[in-house]
């Protein structure tokens, strides 16, 4: 079963995007905070991390660098899900080891669009 880890500070959008991907086939973990994420991942080692840059105790630019430092994060797919929508922004995220770069507001279809482009093999969600 594929683990998806959702890291952001807003709670109403950690419910969000565990409402649009929930699927008895994917385990969801959730941090509100990046000192949390890293530790979920350890524990967990999620095949994809949903990351927002502004955390309130480190930023997820920080995490996601953290995570590409680490040979075991090697192949787990890192998306920046973040308000944060300037150039800059995008390519800070794409430096720190990000896979993908989505901005805030996002479409819900385009986030499972996104996600199984990432994650082919292990995710296919029943639409309708």
């Amino acid at each position: 079963m594929p683990t998806i880890l959702i890291a952001d500070d807003e709670a109403s959008i950690v419910e969000l995007v565990r409402v649009t991907l929930e699927d008895g086939r994917i385990q969801i973990i959730e941090a509100l905070d990046g000192a949390t994420a890293l530790a979920l991942a350890e524990a967990h080692r999620p095949e994809l991390v949903l990351l927002d840059v502004n955390l309130p105790d480190m930023s997820g630019l920080e995490v996601c660098a953290q995570l590409r430092r680490d040979a075991r994060f090697a192949a787990t797919k890192i998306v920046m899900l973040t308000a944060a929508a300037q150039a800059d922004d995008v390519r800070r995220g794409l430096a720190a080891g990000a896979d993908h770069y989505l901005t805030k507001p996002f479409s819900p279809l385009g986030l499972l669009d996104l996600i199984e482009t990432l994650l082919p093999c292990a995710i296919v969600w029943q639409r309708g």
